[in-house]
């Protein structure tokens, strides 16, 4: 991993998430990891903590280092990254910003049962699953020092937020699901996002590419319509003021999601008991077995006897 002179000088320039040309102002927008940041969503408190909580021991060292893991991925682990994403790509201001995929109290929620793979999960298995997914690449090792670095961070962010860990403001926030015009999307595409994301979604040094060979394979989270649509939604066009309706962000998300992407190899394994969300875009194999009709009982031939 490089070296970082000085962290909080170089998040200033990073965090450009899935619409970003540069970070906004204010506290919500900004990248830095402010010392007195306190956001009100829905009238709970959002607390990151300040980042002079951070020790100066051991510990401090790993949450400074899996900070810095999060804006330098690709770089720092360019063995497990297939892509021209990083973890702050999706996890907007490290990982602070309400409604921008925030990591404000996901170490509290877990072990965790997850549907897509049937299991009670730990949170070293949904950091993999990120990995392999939205960064279409390989998983880390469970007990090397990048894993422990990454959930340190993750810990220090969760500070204060008791099991289950749902904090309002740290999730993608639920809309009530629209039908996308992926036609109407494109307009809005080439109004708004081109100037960052480059007119075939190709990505720019201003923001990550959205489709194509270098983006987020097909089995991730991102490439699901309800997930899309609320990111958009509520944090894009991360250079200017938010100002898609809900129709629109599903348009824009229904024109991103019609492009190709990487395949996700063992997609076919996901949801195992049949239960796969609606906007998921790819068949299942239990879902199929599930949806095939019940064989009729053969009627027996009477005896002639």
């Amino acid at each position: 991993m490089r070296r970082l002179t000085s962290l909080d000088s170089l998040a200033l320039l990073i965090a450009f998430g899935f619409g970003a040309c540069e970070p906004r102002g204010g506290s919500s927008g900004s990248a830095v990891v402010r010392d007195s940041l306190v956001a009100r969503t829905s009238g709970s408190v959002y607390r990151v903590p300040a980042d002079s909580e951070i020790p100066k021991d051991a510990v401090g060292a790993s949450i400074r280092r899996g900070r810095a893991l999060l804006v330098d991925t690709k770089d720092s682990l360019p063995d497990h990254v297939g892509n021209h994403l990083r973890c702050v790509s999706c996890h907007l201001d490290l990982g602070t910003r309400a409604n921008g995929l925030s990591l404000i109290g996901v170490y509290s929620r877990f072990p965790q049962y997850r549907s897509r793979n049937g299991l009670v999960n730990l949170i070293e298995d949904r950091v993999n699953d990120c990995f392999e997914r939205s960064m279409n690449g390989t998983v880390l090792p469970r007990d090397g020092r990048d894993m422990r670095d990454l959930i340190s961070y993750m810990a220090f962010l969760s500070r204060g937020v008791a099991p289950p860990g749902m904090v309002l403001g740290a999730n993608v926030s639920n809309m009530t699901p629209l039908r996308a015009d992926p036609a109407r999307g494109q307009t809005i595409f080439a109004e708004t996002c081109v100037r960052c994301h480059g007119p075939n979604g190709e990505g720019t040094v201003l923001a990550k590419p959205l489709w194509g060979p270098h983006s987020f394979n097909i089995g991730a989270g991102m490439a699901r319509l309800r997930t899309a649509a609320p990111f958009i939604r509520y944090n894009m066009p991360n250079d200017r003021a938010v100002v898609l309706t809900d129709q629109q962000a599903f348009d824009v998300a229904g024109f991103v999601l019609s492009h190709p992407r990487p395949d996700f190899k063992g997609k076919e394994n996901d949801w195992p008991n049949g239960d796969p969300p609606p906007d998921v875009a790819y068949p299942t194999r239990a879902s199929v077995i599930k949806a095939k009709p019940a064989s009729a009982p053969r009627t027996p031939t009477p005896s002639r006897r």
